[in-house]
This record gives C-alpha cells, structure tokens and sequence, in this order.
C-alpha cells in the first residue's frame, strides 16, 4: 500500500483481513502511525523537496527499488500524494491499483472533490482503476455514484465518497487477489 494522508483505506483494507504485505509512505502522516500500530511493515520513502526541483524520476527509482525488495507482486495507492514516473509502471505493469474520489474520466487530479462542485454536478462518486504513466486515466475496474446535495461543501462530499470508497476498494481488491478478472490490465 502506498499512503500519505489518514489511512482510512488502509484500516478497510486490514479490517477486511485483506492481506498487507508492507506499507510506505512518502511522508510522515497519520497512515503510517496507524500500519505501525496494527503490526504492518511499514516504510517512508521520503521525498527531498515538494518544490520545482523535484526529482520524480529518482524518486520513483527509489521507490520501486523498495517494493522489489520486499517481493511486492500487487501495488495498491490509497490517498498517496506523490505522481509517480515510468520506471514504476515499468516494473509493475498492470499491477498497481489506484482509487480516485471522482467518476473518472471526469476530475481528474488531486482536485476532483472540488472540481465537481465547482462543476456544479448532482452526481459524483469514486473509480478504482490500474494506475498507469497518465494520471487517473488507467482502465476502470469499478464506480460508485455518490449524489452532491445542496448544501455539500468539499469537507462534507469528500467524506461521503470515502465512505463508499473504502468498500469499492476492498471489494475490487479481494477480487483482484483471488485472481478474478476485474478488468483489463
């Protein structure tokens, strides 16, 4: 599991008895307190600057030396705050997940919450997809529409589409462990 924020996925994930080999972060935060405290391995590969002069390629290099190391077979990024480069998507072609709090192609990026109220949309929702090179635009494996209702500010939407979120990820992510066909890779 990849992470950078409050690991909401993650603790649907190991409440699920879904196996989790290794947890790494980019940064400290509260999902990495939380793999550590129910006994996951757990890793920070952390970024040298989120300025200009990042080095994403280098980053992903030492990322993807990492989980090659822990034999990791099937990535799963949950809220993980980094754009990863090439050589990840090299190594683990068609074997890294991503969820995303939109229904996709629609908002793309880390601003998808906003997006569709800005947007002005009555509906929204969650996609778990393969992650590829191009952001949140792998194949989808699965959604679920979330409504937006009058009053919904980003705070308030973003947490009814966790809601739903963690269950399509686990869902989606106990098929594609018994090996299902879940979409195409």
């Amino acid at each position: 599991m990849l992470v950078s924020g409050a690991g909401t996925v993650l603790e649907a994930i190991v409440d699920a008895d879904l196996p989790v080999a290794l947890v790494i972060a980019d940064r400290a935060c509260l999902a990495l307190e939380q793999a550590a405290a129910k006994g996951l391995n757990v890793e920070v590969v952390a970024r040298d600057t989120f300025g200009p002069r990042f080095d994403r390629t280098a980053y992903t290099k030492r990322l993807t030396k990492v989980l090659e190391a822990a034999s990791i077979e099937l990535v799963a990024m949950a809220g993980f705050g980094t754009i990863l480069a090439a050589p990840i998507y090299d190594r683990y072609r068609g074997r890294i997940l991503n969820t995303h709090p939109s229904l996709l192609p629609a908002f793309p990026g880390w601003r998808a919450v906003e997006d569709a109220l800005n947007h002005g949309v009555k509906f929204t929702g969650c996609t778990v997809h393969w992650a590829t090179l191009e952001v949140d635009s792998g194949p989808i494996l699965a959604q679920e529409v979330v409504p937006v209702l009058p009053d919904d500010d980003p705070t308030v939407l973003h947490e009814r589409i966790k809601t739903v979120e963690r269950a399509l990820y686990v869902d989606v992510l106990a098929r594609v462990m018994a090996d299902e066909r879940v979409g195409a890779r």
